[in-house]
């Protein structure tokens, strides 16, 4: 599939925006705490999608309005109807979640996520499946699907969060549910840094703008790696990490930062 552009892409489900390669993605539904539902699900599924053809996008930021990042699944749009379904359309819409997580870890652009206030249920996977997490001071973090009677093992919550965090730490947030702090989450490794709360969204897009002109063909093989890795030995990932890296070695971006390095000048990347 040939390269495309996503400028002028217009969300009917969440705003979007576009500047210098980095796009912007906001939850915007203040009133409820941005919470998830089916159409906004399948958009955004739909968008990381699309971002794995677009070469006008370097990095993404995810984001929530008003003072709240994302509170999950929406209770009455998605979570009645669901005690209505039979088992064939439960299992197509956990499906459906479930490729959400899978488009955002195979779109090559880092995404990082800008984590204020409530981050519950589904909001907490968006932020686990980005690659990069900044939180304000007041965040707090729930994979709280026990408490609505279900198992943990949600949208590749068993399989990610232990890698971030340490198995016990993940067993108990999913087994009970509770809310994860700004400071345990930093201190755990699940946040990468906390800002002040008017300061999150703009130190994240900071971030991705420092990643939207660096190498970007190198971080997408970055990327990719850290995720094809999970399931190797040493041995094949020392294999895999010394084709990967001489891919790298071939590209003009590498040339580039040699000849920048010589000339004692800052290296242009432009992914190539």
């Amino acid at each position: 599939m040939q390269p495309t552009k996503l400028a002028g892409y217009r969300a009917e489900h969440f705003l979007y925006e576009a500047d210098g390669g980095v796009a912007t993605i906001t939850l915007n539904r203040p009133e409820r705490k941005n919470p998830l539902t089916f159409e906004s699900y399948a958009e955004l599924r739909d968008l990381f999608r699309a971002l794995a053809y677009a070469d006008d996008v370097k990095a993404v930021v995810i984001a929530g309005a008003g003072g709240n990042f994302c509170s999950g699944g929406d209770v009455h749009e998605i979570i009645g109807p669901l005690t209505q379904l039979e088992m064939p359309g439960l299992l197509a819409f956990t499906r459906m979640t479930g490729d959400l997580v899978k488009a955002m870890l195979a779109c090559p652009q880092p995404i990082v996520t800008a984590v204020d206030g409530v981050c519950a249920g589904a909001g907490a996977i968006l932020a686990m499946a980005s690659d990069l997490r900044l939180a304000s001071t007041r965040a707090r973090t729930a994979f709280l699907f026990a408490k609505v009677g279900l198992a943990g093992c949600d949208m590749g919550a068993c399989a990610i969060l232990p890698r971030l965090i340490g198995q016990g730490r993940a067993a108990e947030l999913l087994y009970t549910g509770r809310a994860m702090s700004a400071e345990e989450g930093e201190r755990w490794g699940f946040y990468n840094r906390l800002c002040a709360p008017d300061e999150v969204l703009g130190a994240a897009q900071e971030l991705a703008r420092s990643l939207a002109e660096g190498p970007t063909f190198a971080h997408a093989m970055t990327k990719k790696m850290l995720q094809q890795e999970w399931s190797m030995g040493i041995a094949e990932a020392l294999e895999a990490e010394a084709q990967a890296q001489a891919i790298c070695m071939a590209t003009n971006d590498f040339r580039r930062a040699y000849h920048a390095f010589a000339a004692k000048t800052a290296p242009r990347f432009e992914g190539d």
